[in-house]
């Protein structure tokens, strides 16, 4: 999976206090049957607790949603690596202009929910393998991948009951815009962020 656009970062090791070469590599939806397994190991071997009790966590429903988000506009995927091993990803797309708030239970004043064809990239996912946490990876999963973004802002879900991960993405410039939940799903925090701060 060699590729010309990609970027190497130092991250650190807490385990060890050492220095590690992440290298991270941006692929398009083009990409998608040459970078699927990767994704599907990886979600296997991060989401093999929550797959066991929950329909909406198993691998077909991830499957399903991975192959409907690759096939709306722009969508691009941030893979990396530490010494050619796949540790993460964060992936998303497009909103279009005709995208509708659909699952909104409340909204926070003044949330503003006006699309276009080039508004608002739609994060559908961040994930790093659990022993490779903690390290800066999924930071500077999320800011390559929004290196690559045209759009104005971005928009990303967070399950309600994780208040932690809903604090890591304020402390990356995320503020709540409102709540969704979609039939089957857990209820999310919905916060928005411009793409460049």
């Amino acid at each position: 999976m060699e590729r010309c656009d990609s970027t190497t970062a130092i991250i650190g090791d807490r385990s060890s206090n050492m220095a590690t070469r992440l290298k991270v590599t941006y692929y398009t939806a083009e990409d998608l049957p040459e970078i699927e397994p990767v994704l599907l190991d990886l979600y296997d071997r991060i989401y093999a607790e929550e797959k066991a009790g929950d329909p909406f966590f198993s691998m077909e429903a991830f499957t399903g949603r991975l192959h409907r988000q690759a096939a709306a506009p722009r969508w691009g995927c941030a893979l990396g690596e530490v010494d050619g091993r796949p540790v993460g990803y964060a992936y998303g797309f497009a909103r279009t202009a005709d995208y509708r708030w659909g699952g909104l239970i409340e909204t926070e004043p003044g949330a503003d929910l006006a699309e276009t064809d080039s508004r608002t990239f739609a994060f559908c996912e961040i994930m790093v393998l659990p022993e490779s946490r903690g390290t800066g990876i999924a930071h500077t999963l999320h800011e390559e991948l929004l290196s690559h973004r045209p759009e104005e802002r971005v928009h990303l879900l967070v399950e309600e009951d994780h208040p932690r991960v809903r604090a890591l993405y304020e402390r990356w410039g995320y503020t709540k815009m409102g709540i969704i939940q979609h039939p089957g799903s857990p209820r999310y925090v919905s916060m928005l962020r411009p793409v460049a701060l």
